[in-house]
């Protein structure tokens, strides 16, 4: 069961939230808040494994209350739910310590399935946030030169389609392998990049051009 804490200034979003998320077998909504300085709190009692967390909040934003609650509390997960698709939250938001990111105008599925990739997999980035790693990764043209890490004809299957955002269970239906297999090619990729988490991975492979230009385009 995926233990979920709901954080957003607005009631009738959150009662959305919960309703669509309480409808779900696997999910549980184990409170919620309308503010940063509220959600801290709240974590700190009920130990959710992931927050949802809105940006734009009074008393305290949720880019603070993610670092915070990252410092403190590092094994929950944060998933930001916002309005804002520019890398001038973006951006913060992952440094802050958030293991996904989707915005508010994205459908129910989505959401669902954001929830239930950071708590199997750790990570989750909306398409529109890939499309920012691309733009900003390839403008700059890399922070890394390019070395060659040796990675199998699978391997780079596997992360053209991790960069595509596919989820484990997606990956393994196109490729025709199981989801096991698919989790160790990607843990071994991370492990020869020298990568934590799909967030890093993203950005390692646009800005070194691992990936071909292909996704670029279709991203893009």
């Amino acid at each position: 069961m995926i233990r979920v804490l709901v954080i957003d200034d607005h009631a009738i979003l959150r009662d959305g939230i919960r309703s669509l998320l309480e409808s779900q077998e696997d999910i549980i909504v184990v409170g919620e808040a309308d503010n940063g300085a509220d959600a801290i709190d709240f974590v700190r009692k009920v130990h959710p494994d992931i927050v949802l967390m809105d940006i734009s909040m009074p008393h305290m934003n949720g880019l603070e209350a993610t670092r915070i609650i990252k410092e403190q509390f590092p094994k929950v997960k944060v998933l930001i739910l916002t309005q804002h698709d520019n890398r001038e939250y973006i951006t913060p938001a992952l440094q802050a310590g958030a293991a996904g990111y989707v915005l508010k105008r994205s459908g129910r599925r989505e959401m669902l399935n954001a929830l239930r990739q950071v708590y199997e997999q750790g990570a989750y980035l909306t398409s529109n946030v890939t499309r920012e790693f691309l733009q900003e990764y390839s403008s700059e043209g890399g922070h890394h030169k390019t070395e060659e890490h040796h990675l199998t004809e699978r391997e780079q299957q596997v992360l053209r389609l991790i960069v595509e955002g596919k989820s484990n269970k997606e990956i393994a239906s196109e490729l025709g392998i199981s989801p096991k297999t698919v989790s160790v090619h990607r843990t071994n990729i991370m492990t020869k990049f020298n990568v934590q988490n799909t967030i890093e991975l993203i950005r390692y492979a646009t800005s070194n051009h691992l990936v071909g230009m292909e996704i670029t385009a279709k991203l893009l």
